[in-house]
């Protein structure tokens, strides 16, 4: 257990790290500007993490990239907790659109971006970059897709369907991790070898990526989050779609995967992982966005990522110790 608890702290302890420096901040009237935060989700987003999934798949055998299966079952379950996120809370605001739209995202999109990547690696090795990179790939076209069409369709959008649609093809096929993601997959089929400077630039960056992108994710959640009362306030309102995200979906993970075949074990661990981790960040900009369900959304990231440190740590032990299933069916 010591083993698991040395591997999982320091990811939470850096995200405590930046929580508690901005309430510091805060505290003594000099809070941290957004202008500052602004920068830090730039080099985050634009530069660390794009070369993190770059140099990783571009050293990746380029037959591991190809597995359909893999896709198919981990964006399906994506999906099915979406959609029960989504018929929730249609069911509890009386058909509200945009509520049921955001709480869908909130329990299927996990922090998959900012808290992922490093932890799978630390805890699973090199094998995980592949469905890492595939996860986080086709959960983003899947979840980017949902919500502005969703959103038109609610009547919140003045635009056509056909203009958003337009929209929506060209932010996936521009954003910065979607973009690193091909261009790895191109130097892997071109068994291109950057030069060693260059290398070792996106070396740097790789080793960035992780501990910046936590203790921003600390930081930027101590800037959003109300008080506490209010925390406590929507505690109830957000706990079954915080269990979705948290419980069903990693479980969902592995019963869909077991349906369809048999995958490498660190494949199905890489999976859970991805599935267990708590609500993206992204969930609170979309709900400032539509500017629907804001504070349900800003509370579910921090209450989430409190929780997780139980789930997540648990899903970390029995990783760690083999004992979680990757075959449900077995022959």
């Amino acid at each position: 257990m010591i083993q698991v608890l040395n591997l999982a702290m320091p990811f939470f302890g850096l995200i405590a790290l930046g929580f508690a420096t901005a309430r510091f901040k805060a505290w003594r009237g000099t809070a941290i500007p957004e202008s500052g935060l602004a920068w830090m989700n730039f080099f985050l987003i634009y530069v660390a993490l794009p070369a993190l999934f770059y140099r990783i798949l571009a050293k990746t055998p380029l037959e591991k990239l190809n597995n359909v299966p893999f896709i198919a079952g981990t964006t399906l379950a994506t999906y099915t907790v979406f959609a029960c996120g989504f018929a929730y809370v249609m069911w509890r605001s009386d058909g509200n659109m945009r509520h049921a739209t955001v709480a869908g995202v909130c329990g299927a999109y996990g922090n998959i971006g900012y808290m992922g990547p490093g932890l799978a690696f630390s805890t699973i090795g090199p094998d995980a970059a592949v469905p890492v990179a595939l996860i986080f790939c086709f959960d983003n076209i899947l979840l980017f897709s949902l919500v502005p069409l969703l959103m038109a369709l609610s009547g919140t959008e003045s635009r056509s369907i056909l203009s958003v649609i337009w929209e929506v093809i060209r932010k996936i096929a521009t954003h910065p991790f979607i973009l690193a993601t091909l261009a790895g997959v191109a130097s892997a089929f071109l068994q291109f070898e950057p030069p060693e400077m260059l290398d070792r630039l996106l070396g740097f960056l790789q080793s960035a990526a992780a501990p910046v992108a936590l203790f921003t994710l600390g930081v930027t959640v101590a800037l959003r989050m109300g008080s506490f009362t209010a925390l406590a306030k929507v505690a109830a309102a957000i706990s079954p779609i915080l269990t979705l995200k948290l419980v069903v979906h990693p479980l969902l993970v592995i019963l869909i995967l077991s349906v369809l075949g048999t995958f490498e074990t660190t494949w199905v661990y890489t999976a859970a992982l991805m599935a267990c981790l708590p609500p993206a960040l992204n969930v609170f900009i979309i709900a400032r966005q539509y500017e629907t369900w804001v504070e349900e959304a800003s509370n579910a990231v921090l209450l989430g990522t409190v929780v997780s440190v139980v789930t997540l740590t648990t899903v970390l032990y029995l990783v760690k110790q083999n004992l979680l299933p990757i075959n449900l069916f077995p022959a």
